[in-house]
């Protein structure tokens, strides 16, 4: 990754909208100027006649503006470099130019302007207008570039970020695998050697989600059952699981293993300690708002609310604030912000709800 600098080109409009917002903001301004020529010089021509002139001559002068700014070879100057040719050329052609533009409106014959006679005034006080809107354009291109480079060094940082989060969580996943997978050993090793099968098949997924930033949530779920597999073989017919995923939805983007830590969770902390058999469900679904994901367990469930203050505590943090919750908290947070959040609910008569919800 790097950090890639804004042409100049693209801080321009590029529809026809947005040259035409342009043209008539700068008729606006010239009008202006017309006027306040008049009101400065009362005797020098009619206001209607000023208003021509300056017109013809602040819009040819935009309009040389806007084509030397879409030239790429301009964007290999340095910026003052750039602004200072763009208004030596511009200037003095849309002043003759626009002049011989204005003639033909009027229906005066056309003719060079100061051949004869040259009023300074007028000379001087297009240059004046033009140059501070070549300054306007200026200050406008560098405070989209300086956005442009706050927008590029704050999507790095997320980024950065990001990873941080996965390479904590990577190995978090895997180390708890691996002491399952070390008890099983003497316990069953056919089972311990289709657990091995599984878990190559769970990394290789892994591995090739590692240098993705976002990955389709048909992928995540494909992660899961992998995932589900394995804590199949570890618990045997004490763990069933259920997964639902829409085709509608099945090419959403998702970050990479967001949902693992949520199931994980509640085997660790709801399946695992529960005497008998459990069950899990992570269901998908397109709402109004975007995706909704649930993830449901019938395992030991939040404390009664009944509990005093110290017991809840204690027994809510492994559910609420374990590992693997935080830092899909944190991902959500960075990725979505306020739009996307998780919940976590009491079901009855047992067992934990997780609620996700992105934004579309």
């Amino acid at each position: 990754m790097y950090l890639s600098s804004t042409p100049g080109a693209a801080l321009w409009p590029e529809t026809p909208r947005g040259v035409l917002a342009v043209f008539l903001v700068s008729a606006v301004v010239w009008a202006v100027a017309a006027a306040l020529l008049h009101v400065l010089a009362p005797g020098l021509e009619t206001l209607g006649r000023l208003l021509v002139f300056s017109e013809c001559v602040g819009l040819t002068m935009v309009a040389c503006v806007v084509l030397l700014r879409r030239q790429r070879r301009f964007d290999r100057l340095p910026a003052g470099a750039r602004w200072l040719l763009t208004g030596v050329i511009a200037i003095p052609v849309g002043y003759l130019l626009g002049h011989q533009i204005a003639f033909v409106l009027l229906g005066e014959p056309m003719r060079l302007v100061g051949v004869e006679l040259v009023s300074v005034g007028p000379l001087l006080f297009t240059v004046l207008v033009g140059g501070l809107g070549l300054r306007y354009f200026a200050t406008r291109e560098q405070l989209a570039r300086e956005a442009a480079t706050r927008a590029e060094a704050q999507r790095l940082a997320v980024e950065a970020q990001l990873r941080l989060l996965r390479t904590q969580l990577d190995p978090h996943m895997l180390f708890n695998t691996l002491a399952n997978l070390r008890g099983l050993v003497r316990e069953d090793a056919g089972r311990a050697e289709l657990m091995i099968d599984r878990l190559i098949v769970y990394l290789r997924g892994t591995l090739a989600d590692s240098q993705a930033d976002w990955v389709a949530l048909g992928r995540e779920f494909a992660q899961l059952r992998a995932y589900l597999e394995i804590m199949s073989i570890r618990m045997g017919p004490r763990l069933t699981w259920r997964l639902e995923l829409p085709d509608a939805i099945e090419g959403a983007r998702v970050p990479p293993m967001l949902l693992q830590p949520l199931v994980e969770n509640a085997i660790k902390h709801g399946l695992e300690p529960k005497v008998g058999a459990g069950h899990i469900d992570v269901v998908a679904r397109s709402t109004e708002q975007g995706i909704e994901i649930r993830i449901e367990d019938d395992g030991l469930g939040l404390p009664s609310p009944s509990a005093s203050d110290s017991e809840t505590a204690s027994a809510e943090r492994p559910r609420g604030a374990s590992y693997g919750l935080r830092h899909v908290r944190e991902r959500l947070q960075v990725v979505y912000g306020a739009a996307a959040r998780l919940e976590l609910e009491r079901r009855d008569p047992a067992g934990v709800r997780s609620l996700v919800f992105l934004p579309a």
